[in-house]
């Protein structure tokens, strides 16, 4: 009777084949079933990268093409800053709610979404009309850009090992560095070679490749529907106007003298009363939109201040770098690109430096060493005169190259590498935010100082121009007598010299700014640097996850 039971069982037409059941962590994130399924996962995460250079790069990609820009669309002076101004508040608003929607949308359809979005806001930028559409499109391209930065962060934790992973945190380091200073020296080029209509039509051949991309390949985990009852309205909408106010005054409160202007006092008010809301919400609430209580990690506290101290340095140097360079040495945009450049290419060069450094020697003193360098690059900057050459300052941009690379691996390695997996999406918009953040706050300090110290040197050198003074009427004297030999007396030598006199004051008072900028932003780095102590060291990686089990099909 067995043999005949076991003859009919092989007989026996064979029932469905098992299938292979998602094994997910604690995050909700599926395991890879074999090795094909990883590599495919690796194949999309590039591209995800991709876009994320994307949107950075097109932050700055403007900066150094504004002037063409703004006779483009027959804007006024004070209206062209909006191009890039726009991009950066719909950026800071989203970013930090890019967690929540990563984990209602799931990873991939977010970035597709996303990523087609930010394609299709680039070719509308590319055609706008005029300075009030180009804003419009401006800020639909910053707000899908706003949220791919984020969910690559947290992708890059799930499949390169953790954010204390030498590869992850190198990589993540180098795009983000690399797309914010290379920008404004791709961008002059071009805008000099073709229109600064390609600044935006660049993006649709790689969009429409990422996109499709990342939906054929990514599936890291699933939509949460769930997440959409009750969400949290009142904290969506407290941090949008909290966020999007602040921008808006760090933006153009040196434009419009602060406080003294109606419309800074009153996005002020808004910006207070939204904060004090959102931060009581957000703390109270059972299911927040935006995590608070990450900040109980003390690496991921010290880790976005040092990341907002690196946005204050890395934007505010890209920015006042080139302000220096052009008002000061004279050089035109493909010059200033050259000398951007070497910090681009040491920033390239440092990656795998910093990966080896890091170790070799561990992230605290890994840190340590970049924050000497950035802070060292700084510091040298502030001794450029109108002398200067690109001898001169080769060094100090190579310095801060290196460093800000060490700066960014060991900052993503340490802040996010103690985050527990569950939290890892929303935790990485708000580290986001605080660097984009840093920039932005960098950007108004800096815009002040510089307003205000031209005025302090100006006035102090015009002191010691008086007429009154033999020196300088002996000055004056010898300059008209030059304008009169070269002009053969056609023009008003005395009124000439004085033009020319004045132009040396306001290039040596901005010589002068420039140097005490530069001084407190390297001193800055001292409280940096007093932090490095603090840093925990990480624990050890967890185990890696088991393979998916085989279950009978539930049919």
């Amino acid at each position: 009777m067995s043999a005949l039971l076991d003859e009919d069982r092989s007989a026996a037409p064979a029932g469905p084949a098992p299938r292979v059941l998602p094994v997910k962590d604690a995050g909700g994130f599926i395991a890879a079933r074999d090795d094909a399924h990883r590599r495919r996962h690796m194949i999309g995460f590039f591209f995800m990268v991709v876009g994320m250079f994307m949107s950075i790069l097109d932050i700055q990609i403007v900066a150094s093409s504004l002037n063409e820009i703004r006779a483009g669309l027959s804007a006024a002076p004070d209206e062209i800053s909006w191009v890039q101004s726009s991009y950066l508040i719909a950026e800071v608003v989203v970013i930090p709610l890019s967690g929540w929607l990563s984990q209602v949308f799931s990873t991939r359809w977010l970035f597709v979404t996303s990523c087609i979005g930010f394609t299709i806001a680039s070719a509308a930028c590319a055609f706008a009309y005029d300075i009030d559409s180009m804003i419009v499109f401006r800020v639909l391209q910053g707000f899908f850009g706003g949220i791919i930065m984020p969910t690559v962060f947290a992708t890059s934790y799930v499949l390169l090992g953790g954010n204390r992973s030498t590869k992850a945190s190198m990589l993540m380091g180098l795009i983000a560095t690399s797309g914010s200073t290379l920008g404004p020296t791709l961008g002059g080029w071009i805008t000099a070679t073709f229109s600064w209509h390609w600044l935006f039509l660049i993006n649709l051949a790689p969009g429409i490749a990422v996109t499709i991309a990342v939906a054929s390949l990514i599936d890291i985990d699933e939509p949460n529907w769930g997440l959409l009852k009750g969400f949290d309205l009142p904290g969506i909408v407290s941090v949008a106007l909290f966020l999007g106010s602040l921008q808006y005054i760090l933006e153009e409160g040196t434009k419009k003298d602060w406080l003294q202007s109606d419309t800074i006092l009153g996005f002020g008010i808004v910006a207070t009363l939204a904060g004090i809301f959102f931060f009581w919400r957000e703390l109270t609430c059972a299911r927040p939109v935006i995590s608070l209580r990450v900040f109980r990690y003390r690496n991921f506290s010290i880790g976005c201040f040092v990341a907002f101290c690196i946005g204050v340095g890395m934007y505010g140097s890209v920015y006042l770098l080139p302000v220096f360079l052009s008002q000061v040495s004279r050089y035109n945009a493909m010059q200033i690109g050259t000398v951007m450049t070497v910090m681009g290419i040491f920033q390239m060069a440092g990656a795998p430096l910093s990966g080896l450094i890091a170790s070799r020697l561990g992230l605290r003193v890994t840190l340590a060493l970049g924050i000497v360098l950035f802070a060292g690059g700084v510091y040298l900057n502030g001794f450029f005169s109108f002398e200067s050459d690109f001898g001169d300052m080769a060094l100090p941009q190579a310095m801060r190259g290196v460093g800000v690379m060490l700066c960014m691996i060991t900052t993503n390695a340490f802040a996010l590498g103690v985050i527990p997996i569950q939290e890892i999406k929303l935790a990485s918009g708000v580290f986001s935010l605080m660097r984009n953040l840093g920039g932005a706050f960098g950007l108004a300090v800096i815009n002040t100082m510089l307003t205000a110290r031209m005025d302090f040197h100006t006035s102090r050198l015009a002191d010691g121009i008086n007429p009154a003074r033999p020196a300088a009427r002996d000055m004056l004297d010898g300059m008209a007598e030059y304008l009169g030999d070269l002009h053969g007396g056609i023009l008003d030598t005395q009124a000439g010299a004085m033009q020319m006199i004045y132009g040396l004051v306001h290039r040596e008072a901005l010589v002068l700014s420039f140097g005490d900028i530069t001084l407190l932003m390297s001193a800055m780095f001292i409280l940096v640097f007093a932090l490095v102590p603090f840093i925990r060291p990480l624990p050890p990686l967890p185990t890696p996850m088991a393979k998916p089990a085989l279950a009978k099909d539930a049919s």
